[in-house]
């Protein structure tokens, strides 16, 4: 087991070596978007330095390069998650992109009048919107596994979803709100035994903690890079290769094409079909050392690094009166390392901008799940802290004194 040493990893990223009023960086923000280590900021720079070309067509060695360098990427992260072969892998900009992907290609061949399609009430809207469309332009049924008063899927709810027999279930493997990790190998069984097509939201889990999908079984699963310490604009749809083969392409143009005449086309290959134009090549780059750094620390090393400083966090705010959090307890192992919270009577706005005061970064608002915020928690907004493999307690107590700041200029 690699011991998971904060302040050396820090060294790793440039952003923290700078300081505001002469106060350090404390980022607890990164289930919005993660910092970039060296390695990966080099990468990119070596790229455009050294070998910048098109992939996928010069002939001349710096395009080979590129496209080499751009297609090992891909087999760094099929290895990484445990998928059977890197052509099962499209590249996209983000975690949004793959599952629009999936909605408005397999969804339009697959959905129809009266089909059911069944999510969580814990859905960030990238897994919520894309489906919401496809039901209305479909005219199928929008259904919801409901969120319990523990902050997990009320399992009533969710067999009571799988007995109308969705043709999808499409579900996050952990919530950006709640922190909540559902058991998706589980639910991939049981929506299988239904005879539905099983999407994950990867988003909130691939940077954080083991994810085998030859495992899991899942049909579809969607990342973003830059929330795993690549850079932003590339991201990836995991899709089982008898599926991918049978989508039809949604952007047409160049390199997604086989043989194109005036009045017919026909496709390339999976995953390519689906990647037209020019790609983020530097993202793909990009993402080799971010890949290589969290193989390095181990993903579960870093799963246990956060549920330790979620324990701790969740402790120091239990002693803080007024003080509300969102999310699971602790006993089950299921909560990851995300923590949203409220002080009774301040916006989270004014939390965020007094935290911002002891730079320290948080996020406010409804995080991409309004209907999860203000349906469910009935709040406006609220406040999220979020950690990482460059987090340490130190930070939680530095937002702890944020958090008291808040308080004593509120009166709370």
């Amino acid at each position: 087991m690699v011991n998971i040493d904060s302040e050396e990893i820090k060294k790793d990223f440039p952003i923290f070596e700078s300081r505001k009023d002469g106060q350090r960086l404390v980022y607890l923000d990164s289930a919005a978007t993660s910092q970039k280590p060296r390695a990966v900021i080099n990468a990119i720079s070596d790229y455009y330095s050294n070998y910048n070309a098109n992939i996928h067509r010069g002939v001349y060695q710096i395009a080979e390069r590129a496209t080499e360098a751009y297609e090992n990427s891909k087999k760094e992260m099929a290895k990484f998650l445990g998928a059977e072969s890197y052509e099962e892998l499209v590249y996209v900009r983000n975690t949004t992109e793959a599952i629009n992907l999936v909605a408005l290609s397999w969804g339009e061949k697959n959905i129809s009048e009266g089909d059911h399609i069944l999510i969580s009430e814990m859905e960030h809207h990238s897994n919520l919107v894309p489906w919401i469309l496809l039901a209305k332009r479909k005219k199928a049924v929008l259904d919801y596994i409901k969120v319990g008063e523990d902050y997990r899927l009320d399992q009533e709810s969710l067999e009571n979803g799988l007995e109308k027999n969705p043709k999808l279930v499409a579900i996050t493997h952990a919530s950006n709100v709640l922190g909540t990790i559902n058991d998706v190998k589980s639910i991939t069984k049981k929506a299988h035994d239904k005879g539905a097509v099983v999407l994950v939201d990867g988003a909130q889990s691939a940077p954080h903690m083991p994810v085998n999908l030859s495992d899991i079984g899942c049909d579809f699963y969607a990342l973003s890079g830059h929330k795993m310490l690549g850079p932003t604009g590339i991201g990836a749809l995991y899709g089982k290769r008898e599926i991918l083969e049978a989508m039809p392409p949604v952007i047409g143009g160049g390199d997604m094409i086989e043989t194109v005449e005036f009045y017919s086309c026909t496709w390339n290959r999976i995953p390519w079909k689906f990647e037209a134009g020019t790609s983020n090549i530097e993202g793909g780059i990009g993402m080799t050392p971010a890949i290589q750094y969290l193989q390095k620390l181990g993903m579960e090393n870093i799963f246990k690094h956060e549920v330790e400083l979620t324990k701790y966090a969740l402790d120091a705010l239990a002693e803080i009166k007024n003080v509300e959090t969102y999310g699971p307890d602790m006993k089950k192992n299921d909560h990851g390392g995300v923590i949203s919270f409220s002080v009774n009577g301040v916006h989270p706005h004014d939390i965020a901008s007094i935290f911002d005061n002891y730079n320290v970064a948080i996020r406010a608002g409804h995080h991409c799940a309004m209907p999860l915020v203000t349906q469910i928690l009935r709040q406006s907004a609220v406040a999220r802290m979020s950690f990482y493999i460059y987090n340490n307690k130190d930070d939680i107590d530095k937002a702890v004194e944020a958090i008291n700041e808040v308080k004593r200029i509120f009166k709370k």
